[in-house]
């Protein structure tokens, strides 16, 4: 189905073509526009543009979930211990979060088209080779490597997506698009990462990323058009180093934190470098006369609380998803098929509110739709805190599935609050701290909530625990981010 092609403020005629990518690029004498090139964008052609864009993303989306349930039968073969499994996750998360901002400014700069192509082609060829790895560090060179494709994908792509289609409901139904597949990859890399383990073995999971790289990496060249600033300024490598280096510290000490606890020395070492390095990123930022990332850009309210918003959603509904794994299994003892059916129920639900979402942006704006959808989110998750000992399982499907339509509606929201009336020429730096917020939500989230939920030696009590501070989160937040976007950008 191809988007509405229509401008905002034109009676609707969905057989007239976009205008040419130049037209769509801001104007003025404060912000030179991007540049971009390519042919007057048709309607099959934005279909066309679209599915590359969110298959791409679908696919970074899948990667951080397809290989968790298949970590056991990796670890047998490749003779992991238990304590090196996590570096099957920690190698992809380390440089997807913490390359994001660096690559999305990088893009802005040198061509954004470019840089997702490099990306495609990194993440496929290390998913190839992390198939046929024929031992732990080949494994985890080829994760790593994964995550540094994944890292050039996730903002370029969604870049190209804001800069292609202009505000409006072309912009809002794209963006719709895309937040459904990225919440629905996570669901499917969940229930696929088991079956296909347990049929074809722990290698198909990565296989299958390969595959999905043959399906994008021909068409996107054809498609795509390139876009960056026309201006040539120097990279502000020491916010560069500064921001990406805190990035991966924190990433590591909290994704180790899941595993080992704060005990062991490096942990805590590495979380307050992390800090260290991320406060001098921001006073690197304040004094440089090209900055990496624009300060008064994280002033605008739409772009903080926007943001905290997209962190809240994302890093909330993983570790509900995470700590109901572990209910309906550990303390349900349902098998892993029928705990793979509640999370598809989700899944389906997910795509209807993939479908509806514009719908609601486009009445009530999508500031609005932001704070209200983390609030029914809470709401939902408050509920879950009633799952018991010996029965759950249908509040638990019906309470987590209407909760991941509250969530993708937070997603769709965010992703337009934040990049809503940024030039053309920043949407890079804009969408980098979009997805940048969403990469590391998605690996914080379970470190600091989900692991309360095993530790408190009866676990049912800890799932409650977890359940109960995530709900508070959700419905203060929502409270908090009413209050903080009603302010004019």
């Amino acid at each position: 189905m191809a988007l509405d092609t229509t401008s905002p403020s034109a009676p609707a005629r969905p057989d007239e073509p976009l205008e040419p990518l130049e037209s769509l690029e801001s104007s003025g004498p404060e912000a030179a526009p991007a540049r971009t090139t390519g042919t007057a964008l048709t309607p099959a052609r934005s279909a066309l543009v679209l599915f590359v864009l969110c298959a791409a993303q679908f696919m970074v989306s899948l990667d951080f979930s397809v290989l968790n349930v298949a970590l056991p039968a990796l670890g047998a073969d490749l003779g992991m211990s238990q304590s090196a499994l996590q570096w099957a996750v920690t190698a992809f998360a380390l440089p997807s979060g913490g390359f994001l901002l660096l690559f999305g400014r990088t893009g802005d700069l040198f061509g954004r088209r470019k840089l997702f192509l490099t990306g495609l082609v990194v993440f496929g060829a290390a998913s190839v080779l992390a198939a046929f790895a024929w031992n732990p560090a080949v494994f985890l060179t080829a994760r790593a490597l994964q995550g540094l494709g994944a890292a050039a994908i996730v903002p370029t792509g969604m870049s190209l997506l804001t800069t292609t289609f202009p505000e409006g409901p072309q912009r809002d139904r794209a963006l719709g698009i895309s937040g459904t597949l990225l919440s629905l990859g996570f669901t499917v890399g969940m229930v696929a990462g088991g079956v296909m383990t347990d049929t074809l073995g722990w290698r198909s999971t990565m296989g299958l990323l390969a595959l999905f790289t043959l399906i994008v990496l021909p068409l996107a060249p054809g498609v795509l058009g390139e876009s960056r600033t026309p201006q040539r300024p120097r990279l502000d490598v020491p916010g560069a180093v500064t921001v990406t280096g805190g990035l991966l510290a924190l990433i590591y000490s909290l994704s180790s934190a899941a595993q080992r606890g704060f005990g062991d020395v490096d942990v805590p070492v590495a979380l307050v470098a992390g800090v260290a390095l991320l406060v001098a990123f921001v006073v690197i930022e304040s004094r440089s006369a090209q900055p990496l990332v624009s300060l008064p850009m994280l002033r605008r309210p739409s772009v903080a609380w926007g943001n905290l918003g997209g962190l809240l959603t994302f890093s909330l509904m993983t570790t509900v998803v995470f700590v109901l794994t572990l209910y309906l299994q550990e303390v349900l003892h349902l098998s892993a098929a029928v705990t793979g059916l509640v999370f598809g129920v989700q899944g389906v639900l997910s795509v209807l509110a993939g479908m509806l979402a514009p719908k609601v942006i486009g009445r009530i704006g999508a500031r609005r739709t932001l704070w209200v959808s983390l609030l029914v989110q809470g709401v939902l998750t408050a509920a879950l805190v009633g799952v018991g000992a010996s029965s759950g399982a249908l509040l638990a499907t019906v309470a987590v599935s209407l909760a991941s339509m509250a969530h993708l509606g937070a997603i769709i929201a965010y992703g337009l609050t934040v990049t809503s009336g940024v030039p053309d020429h920043e949407q890079g730096l804009a969408t980098g701290l979009v997805t940048t917020t969403q990469q590391v939500s998605i690996t914080v989230g379970i470190p600091l909530l989900g692991v309360l939920a095993t530790t408190q030696g009866d676990l049912l009590g800890g799932v409650r625990l977890v359940l109960g501070i995530a709900a508070a989160l959700l419905i203060a937040g929502a409270a908090l981010i009413g209050v903080g976007l009603r302010r004019k950008v």
